[in-house]
């Protein structure tokens, strides 16, 4: 226990570390997610083509290899970020719009067919149906697979200790070195950070399901 109070402080670091590299990389996720969905429902092939390619290549690639590559790839073709914590956000935003995608995917297929078709028949375009018909109630049953996603998105995180992210994991390898009595100590504090952002998200989440439920 010594070795956390005395690194009260690198924890809290670390711990607004995980959770601002978790909201950056979640806001990027579900925006190009939701419209990686958009182009999967699309009626234009190509769009079709290119969210499918898109989904199938990130879902099954490693995570550690993208972030290898926004790290050590994207210099080698003129394309530098500001930090190895850009770089960490647009790894693991641009990972997590594959599963974003098919969660958002699934909550269209399942709103009835016919509300898109009476939004066409008044004249609506896909885009306008798409916007005001159909994703607002689809984002409705999507609550609890787009919450197991974020808390997974959060435990992924943990990988930006590789590569020069002091996050929760960062710091506790960094202490372990210094206090190695303490090393189930050390690392149940960073697990305890890890907790703090994922049970209370869960809770919340448990919230605005019931609520949309009573809205559907």
């Amino acid at each position: 226990m010594t070795a956390i109070v005395e690194n009260l402080d690198l924890y809290w670091s670390g711990f607004l570390t995980t959770l601002s590299l978790s909201l950056l990389a979640g806001l990027l996720a579900f925006a190009l997610g939701t419209l990686l969905a958009a182009f999967r429902v699309s009626p234009f092939p190509p769009l079709q083509a290119l969210g499918t390619f898109y989904v199938e290549t990130f879902r099954n690639t490693p995570l550690t290899v993208v972030w290898f590559f926004a790290v050590f790839a994207l210099p080698l073709i003129d394309v530098t970020l500001p930090s190895f914590f850009v770089a960490g956000v647009v790894a693991l935003g641009l990972y997590t719009a594959a599963f974003v995608c098919e969660a958002v995917r699934s909550g269209i297929n399942s709103v009835a067919a016919g509300q898109a078709e009476a939004a066409r028949a008044i004249g609506l375009t896909f885009t306008q149906t798409l916007r005001l018909v159909v994703l607002p109630q689809a984002f409705r049953t999507v609550v609890p697979p787009l919450g197991n996603v974020w808390i997974a998105m959060v435990k992924n995180s943990s990988i930006g200790a590789a590569f020069a992210v002091t996050e929760l994991t960062a710091v506790a390898t960094r202490l372990v070195n210094t206090y190695p009595a303490d090393v189930i100590a050390i690392f149940a504090g960073s697990a305890t950070g890890y907790l703090i952002i994922t049970i209370p998200s869960g809770l919340m989440l448990g919230v605005v399901e019931r609520k949309v439920v009573v809205l559907r």
